[in-house]
């Protein structure tokens, strides 16, 4: 079975670079908590594993898609991978300050174990990416890239993920539903200025204006303590950013609750996608490997492992639609 190693980067700095680099694309939000083995307490908090020593889904060798590596790749043994270690449950540095954990290494090491390769893992800032893959640093990103038609031109992906913004609720929140314009009309959301999901917010809150409901009181915060202090204090009603940081805040304090999903591009989907270099072949092995792990579990018990099941895909799709430039 395929190994796995890590390269060590500049935790601090990378991890501030990796922060901004996301920025644009979406808030990251909610920072690690500490590690313990997985599991769940009587009062609904979820205990997240954490340390270095991670007890990871192991998966077999797929001799079909292993067969569609490229040589190029192949020589080595080893699959190059950039993960920004930039926030729970993605990726994040573990409890030693130095190892990166999360969804997106679970997936690397299990893609490259059924590829018959070993991962190496690279802790890489999120803006230094693009250029990395089109130099041949990295043979794959897993980083939480989002597909864009302006991205097709350089790189080709497979899809791993539905890339999903959440709405969350105060735990005892009477709002339990959040799934259109009207859903939010009247309400105090906090949300990242300048972010895909400000742009969706600000869409449905026109809409909701023309049809004579309430405006929406947008509400802004520089940090996410500043924001939970909103929220739980009742000066807001809602949060609105990506699910993925703050689905595993939910489940490690137990203070916030879902109340809906929206496709990160709506209305359009948004898939989230192993990143390859364009035309060098390894994406449909890529794909292969991905499909591998749906079909025999591995890869919905790594979701499960890190709370994402809400963002789990049915099949790897080789460069699905893109979001357009627009």
């Amino acid at each position: 079975m395929a190994r796995f190693s890590l390269k060590p980067g500049v935790t601090a700095a990378l991890a501030a670079t990796t922060l901004l680099g996301l920025a644009a694309c979406s808030d990251p939000g909610a920072p690690a908590a500490a590690g313990s083995a997985p599991a769940s307490s009587a009062t609904g908090v979820k205990q997240f594993n954490l340390s270095p020593e991670q007890d990871r889904v192991a998966a077999d060798v797929d001799p079909a898609a292993a067969a569609l590596v490229p040589e190029s790749i192949r020589k080595d043994g080893k699959l190059t991978v950039a993960v920004s270690p930039f926030a729970a449950p993605l990726a994040v540095y573990a409890t030693d300050n130095k190892t990166p954990v999360g969804n997106e290494v679970d997936i690397a090491v299990a893609l490259a174990q059924t590829l018959g390769l070993e991962a190496d893992i690279v802790p890489t800032a999120w803006a230094d990416w693009p250029l990395g893959v089109e130099s041949g640093k990295y043979e794959a990103v897993l980083s939480n890239v989002t597909v864009t038609e302006e991205r097709k031109l350089k790189f080709d992906f497979a899809s791993y993920r539905d890339d999903k913004l959440g709405f969350y609720a105060k735990a005892d929140s009477s709002l339990t539903k959040v799934e259109s314009a009207p859903d939010v009309a009247g309400k105090r959301v906090i949300v990242g200025s300048g972010t895909n999901q400000e742009s969706i917010l600000l869409r449905w809150d026109e809409e909701n204006k023309k049809n004579g409901l309430a405006p929406v009181e947008f509400q802004y915060y520089d940090d996410d303590s500043a924001s939970s202090l909103a929220l739980q204090s009742g000066r807001a009603d809602l949060t609105f950013g990506p699910n993925a940081t703050a689905a595993f805040k939910a489940a490690s304090d137990a203070k916030t609750k879902l109340v809906g999903l929206v496709d990160g591009g709506w209305p359009l989907k948004a898939s989230i996608a192993a990143t390859t270099k364009k035309g060098n072949g390894f994406a449909a092995a890529a794909q292969a490997g991905l499909n591998h792990l749906i079909e025999d579990g591995s890869y919905a018990r790594i979701l499960d492992r890190w709370g994402l099941t809400a963002e789990a895909v049915r099949k790897s799709e080789l460069n699905p639609a893109g979001l357009p430039k627009t």
